[in-house]
């Protein structure tokens, strides 16, 4: 058995999974924000998991929101930024004691959906989660791929391609200008939209012709960001997360709207809505441990 933990911004949630990858204790509790107790909520989940199963887990895989930084091994680039500089993995295996790795919770849910979910199919997946934020990350048979500098699947802080001169943003929170999470995550929708996301597709679906065109934007966005990782990764599957994946009328607009931007005179790639939906990030990271090589090099 295997343990994953999705580590939110506002909620810590925590699995256990059999060798089959069936939740057998699925438990969650608030963040509180703080660093030194939020490292105490995740060995204090963990214990209530193991206890409820009967059972202790191998292994624990975190997901949390940002990476470590490969020269340092402190979190980085969390918009959580309480944990930007800390020591987590380190504190977590001493707080655990047992082995633990972390990784980016983007990373997480692609790799849930890569191993049985909705993009099992497929030997290259890109994950993309557009909710309140924007993330993604690769996998290639079934093995989360990082990058040199821990960075893969960055996509929500690439800027928007072919952006148009009214197309402008402020300064994002991680200092940069243009991010496409500033386009089209649900935040970034309703700033530039003037309402949220599921509200338009309400409205659109109402017959709502204004509702429609901002939808059809998002769609283009989107499209215009995807077709960038299409012409570098070209993946089998393209598998989204987040609440704006709930908004079915984007599938076939942003892939009618793809061909226009691909360098290519087909896209066959699938784009699909997620199966495991809230499970998928801590699915994905009870595997990583799977996706991730042998259990002893995170034991040191």
């Amino acid at each position: 058995m295997r343990l994953g933990v999705d580590f939110g911004g506002t909620k810590i949630e925590g699995a256990l999974l059999d060798s089959k990858g069936e939740i057998l204790v699925r438990r969650r509790v608030p963040n509180p924000g703080d660093y030194l107790s939020a490292v105490r909520a995740v060995a204090d989940l963990t214990a209530r998991i193991e206890q409820e199963a009967g059972a202790r887990a191998v292994s624990v895989g975190v997901g949390i929101p940002g990476s470590l930084s490969p020269a340092t091994g402190l979190v980085r680039n969390a918009n959580s930024t309480w944990l930007n500089g800390k020591p987590f993995l380190e504190d977590l295996k001493a707080a655990l004691a047992r082995p633990v790795r972390v990784e980016n919770d983007a990373n997480c849910f692609a790799l849930s959906e890569a191993v049985d979910g909705a993009a099992a199919h497929g030997r290259v997946v890109f994950g993309v989660i557009v909710g309140t934020g924007c993330g993604g990350g690769v996998v290639v048979e079934r093995k989360v791929v990082e990058g040199r500098n821990g960075i893969g699947g960055e996509w929500g802080h690439t800027p928007l391609p072919w952006a148009r001169a009214d197309e402008t943003t402020e300064r994002h929170w991680c200092g940069r200008y243009g991010c496409l999470e500033q386009w089209i995550s649900g935040s970034g929708f309703k700033r530039w939209a003037g309402m949220g996301a599921h509200e338009a597709d309400e409205a659109a679906r109402a017959g709502d012709p204004k509702a429609r065109v901002l939808l059809d934007l998002l769609a283009d966005r989107i499209a215009r960001g995807l077709a960038v990782v299409m012409d570098i990764l070209d993946p089998d599957v393209i598998v989204f997360g987040g609440g704006v994946s709930n908004i079915e009328s984007l599938y076939p607009s942003v892939r009618g709207k793809l061909l226009a931007h691909v360098f290519s005179d087909v896209v066959t790639t699938d784009l699909v809505k997620n199966m495991h939906g809230d499970s998928s990030g801590v699915r994905g990271a009870a595997w990583l441990f799977d996706a991730g090589g042998d259990v002893s090099e995170y034991m040191a």
